[in-house]
């Protein structure tokens, strides 16, 4: 004869199992948060100043004239030394939120003085000039990071 039932049997059988689980579910994010503090990179580093632009452009864009914007913008790096990283792409999201807008471009400084160099240097100004017959609209989001 048994002490327990079946069902008092499963119940404890389950009831290890969630606890079990849970448990190995915090240790894991323990382990994940240490990681994350103790990674000298995620400390040590300073602010940089992200410059997000976004463009979105005309129904009857010339797909050729798109091709020399995105090949002059993605040349800028070369041209203008205080841009520290750039990177960019073309929206993909299946969410169908973003109005229009199409390419995104990713511009890192380390200075709102490298900045305040950027926006009127006369490179920036001439890939500017490329985009005046096909532009509908842009966006531009400055922000540092924490």
């Amino acid at each position: 004869m048994s002490l327990f039932n079946k069902s008092t049997l499963n119940s404890i059988s389950i009831g290890c199992f969630i606890f079990l689980l849970l448990t190995s579910c915090a240790q894991k994010h323990d382990h994940q948060t240490e990681k994350v503090m103790e990674s000298p990179a995620v400390q040590s580093e300073s602010p940089l100043l992200r410059h997000v632009v976004l463009f979105k452009f005309k129904d009857d864009a010339d797909p050729a004239a798109i091709a020399r914007a995105e090949e002059a913008f993605v040349a800028l790096p070369n041209k203008i030394p205080e841009i520290q990283d750039f990177e960019w792409g073309m929206n993909n999201s299946p969410e169908g939120l973003n109005k229009g807008f199409t390419h995104c471009y990713l511009l890192t400084f380390s200075s709102e003085e490298d900045r305040a160099t950027y926006l009127p240097h006369p490179d920036h100004k001439a890939f500017g000039a490329l985009l005046s017959d096909i532009l509908e609209d842009v966006t531009v989001i400055d922000y540092w990071t924490n």
